[in-house]
């Protein structure tokens, strides 16, 4: 049977201090769809609000200039995955469905996904089955809040990966953002952040060490995505 995941996406559009357009990042969400895809895994699209998930503009025209084929043929093919999700809070009964769930990138996840309720409660019942639990670049901001049933914080001594502070500065989104994700995660009780040994490196970290369930897998930034629905699939037994 066809492994079932749940991919997350932001619905957020704008960056509140600029006007900025903003959304989720194509290549976060391109390349491991192509992963999953080859794989027969089936896909489900969530996001807060449910419908057209709002995708960063600027992620079509870095995919464009890095010559992105794979990014852009997903750009050109498969709208309909991101312009007809459902809503999050409308799974949140439904974690039964899905052997997995993972959270695209991109800027907009830091300012919906980092306090959404019904995310949260995902992420709380996937990790309390023993399900993985993915995200990429920004998209760990997603697991930031998470809470085991407990209330103990889910990545308490988990090892994991996310945009990096300079990462941030170097793209000049520091001061637009609520927080640099870094620097957050790094507040949280025996947390460790690790990062590839140049920014934009590829970093993929999967962790068992944490609070409670199956893995958390994390990627650091665009180039780490391919590689964290890799790792993701190896986790369901799947050689991608």
């Amino acid at each position: 049977m066809a492994h079932r995941i749940l991919v997350v996406l932001t619905s957020q559009s704008t960056i509140p201090k600029s006007g900025k357009e903003t959304g989720w990042y194509l290549p976060e969400f391109a390349h491991p769809w192509e992963v999953f895809h080859k794989a027969g895994a089936s896909i489900t699209v969530a996001s807060p609000a449910g419908g057209q998930a709002p995708i960063d503009p600027g992620s079509v025209s870095f995919s464009e200039s890095q010559n992105d084929s794979s990014s852009l043929e997903f750009y050109r093919n498969q709208s309909d995955l991101w312009k007809k999700t459902q809503r999050v809070g409308d799974l949140v009964d439904k974690v039964g469905e899905f052997d997995a769930i993972f959270y695209v990138g991109g800027h907009g996840p830091m300012f919906d996904l980092v306090t959404d309720p019904a995310s949260l409660a995902l992420i709380q019942s996937f990790a309390s089955a023993r399900k993985p639990v993915a995200a990429v670049c920004h998209g760990p901001v997603a697991l930031l809040n998470a809470t085991t049933p407990s209330g103990e914080r889910l990545l308490r001594d988990a090892t994991v990966t996310a945009f990096s502070n300079v990462e941030e500065e170097q793209v000049k989104m520091a001061e637009l953002m609520p927080f640099l994700l870094e620097s957050e995660l790094k507040k949280i009780s025996g947390l460790n952040f690790v990062k590839a040994d140049q920014p934009w490196g590829e970093k993929v970290v999967v962790s068992k060490a944490y609070s409670l369930g199956g893995p958390v897998v994390t990627g650091q930034n665009p180039a780490s995505a391919k590689g964290v629905a890799e790792a993701l699939l190896k986790e369901l037994g799947v050689n991608a």
